[in-house]
């Protein structure tokens, strides 16, 4: 999509639920997956900050997901993305969270329901019809009238027990609602993803990925009427334009201002696999070159390397292999002692501590931060933050709000008393309920996740770092040539 182009006309919707666990994200794989069959380019999108869903859905749809979330994003930073990264797409899937009304507070922010009426996009209900028939007529309309700007256009039964139950319940929708059931699935003991502590496992760790996300797709061609569903996305108004949308958009970052091009790498493998696009692209849009690496399995850190970002994963998952990777942990330690800029969330904090101490092992990590980290049975932070920045650091603006988010189970012990934390919290609880944001020569390692589009200055300030380390080493290296 070229700069300045707009793209309103987008066909869409928005998959809910009453609740969760009623199928939303089973039938979202199954329906991306199904209308990709059929040749169609199809964008999805997540409600909310989730990470795992999000990958489900990249390999289902074969597009890169994004995600929506109003606790981060402004009314026209949600529709930019909706209207950029549909570009060229025959459809657009955003899956819900949650119950469709649940949100922060008593008027729903942050909800799936918010979503909807930003982007005034149509939802299309899933609803868990196990033990009821006639009574799922009366929850529908309950969700159709609570929000009026809420515009529920069809339903799709899940766990249906027989042909009857399937008839009661579609009559008495259609009937009371004056909506479409677009499908029915039946039950299926075969219709879920293994869970974990912070949801669905994810898809990187499935060696059968594509053979689970083609079964979901086989009964969704089956069980539901995948034209209606298309002609229901294709009555999506348009997308509203909002006071600043024309002037601000969300994905025009700084132009590369620089001829200095740094090297920045990032984590990814199935150990760390926790990043936004969105922030990867606002790296490169400052014009860092940004390169990948597998801490399972390589050895050294890719050469003439300026900054490092670590994202989040499940790094006690493969903590063995970590451990086993003795050179690059080795290695990583003495760049960070040598002053290479490195950016961590949670899992990454993780890392670059001493040591993983699960229940039934101790593993050692990087030893470059005064820390272990030890797993618990619950987690430890949960849900979205709020951080002020101090002074004493060099990642984000002296005295700046962060929003962020939380999802840990490990919490960290035996912290030297003398580190220094770059983020006060304000919501939320980092560290310690008072503190997140390690800082450690030019390491910045936190619990705490962040989006680029929520903290579009971050990417800037660690291009700038990298960059300074990159002058720093051709200073060095002309004064050993000069000798």
């Amino acid at each position: 999509m070229n700069e300045g182009q707009s793209n309103t006309n987008v066909p869409r919707l928005i998959i809910g639920a009453p609740q969760g666990r009623s199928g939303k994200t089973t039938f979202t794989l199954g329906l991306l997956r199904a209308f990709a069959r059929q040749g169609m380019i199809v964008q999805p999108f997540k409600k909310g900050p989730d990470y795992i869903d999000a990958s489900w859905h990249t390999a289902a749809a074969g597009n890169t997901c994004r995600n929506l979330d109003s606790f981060f994003m402004g009314k026209q930073e949600i529709c930019s993305s909706v209207s950029q990264q549909s570009f060229g797409k025959a459809i657009t899937i955003i899956e819900g969270a949650m119950g469709l009304y649940d949100g922060l507070d008593l008027q729903g922010s942050s909800s799936t329901a918010e979503i909807a009426k930003v982007t005034r996009t149509p939802v299309l209900l899933v609803v868990d019809a196990t033990r009821m028939t006639r009574s799922i007529a009366a929850m529908v309309m309950g969700y159709q009238h609570f929000d009026p700007e809420v515009h529920i256009v069809g339903v799709v039964l899940n766990k249906v027990a027989r042909a009857r139950h399937e008839k009661m319940a579609r009559e008495a929708i259609e009937e009371f609602c004056k909506i479409p059931v677009v499908g029915a699935i039946p039950k299926d003991v075969n219709l879920t993803i293994p869970d974990r502590h912070l949801g669905l496992v994810t898809n990187v760790e499935m060696h059968e990925t594509n053979k689970l996300i083609e079964y979901l797709a086989d009964i969704i061609c089956e069980h539901v009427d995948l034209d209606q569903v298309l002609a229901l996305a294709q009555r999506a108004p348009r997308l509203p334009q909002y006071e600043d949308i024309a002037e601000q958009n969300a994905f025009k970052y700084p132009k590369k201002t620089r001829s200095i091009t740094p090297k920045i790498g990032f984590i990814k493998d199935a150990s760390f696999s926790f990043y936004y696009p969105e922030n990867l692209e606002a790296l490169r849009n400052m014009g860092a070159d940004i390169v990948p690496i597998n801490a399972l399995v390589d050895n050294q850190l890719p050469e003439d390397l300026d900054g490092l970002y670590i994202g989040g994963g499940f790094p006690e998952v493969f903590a063995a292999e970590l451990e086993d990777n003795r050179a690059l942990r080795m290695e990583i330690r003495r760049a960070g002692e040598n002053g290479l800029p490195i950016y961590a969330e949670c899992g990454g904090l993780m890392y670059l501590g001493r040591s993983i101490i699960t229940p039934s092992q101790n593993f050692e990590m990087v030893g470059l931060l005064p820390l272990d980290t030890q797993m618990e049975s619950k987690p430890q932070g949960h849900g979205y933050t709020i951080m002020e920045a101090n002074s004493d650091q060099n990642w984000f603006d002296d005295k700046s709000v962060i929003k962020g988010h939380e999802f840990h189970n490990s919490r960290v012990i035996n912290l030297a008393p003398y580190v220094k934390f770059g983020l006060k919290v304000k919501r939320g609880y980092g560290i310690d309920g008072q503190h997140d944001g390690i800082c450690y020569k030019n390491v910045f390692a936190s619990y705490n996740h962040i989006h680029a589009l929520g903290c579009p200055r971050w990417a800037e300030h660690m291009v700038k770092l990298a960059t300074g380390y990159k002058q720093t080493k051709w200073t060095l290296d002309e004064r050993v040539a000069e000798q």
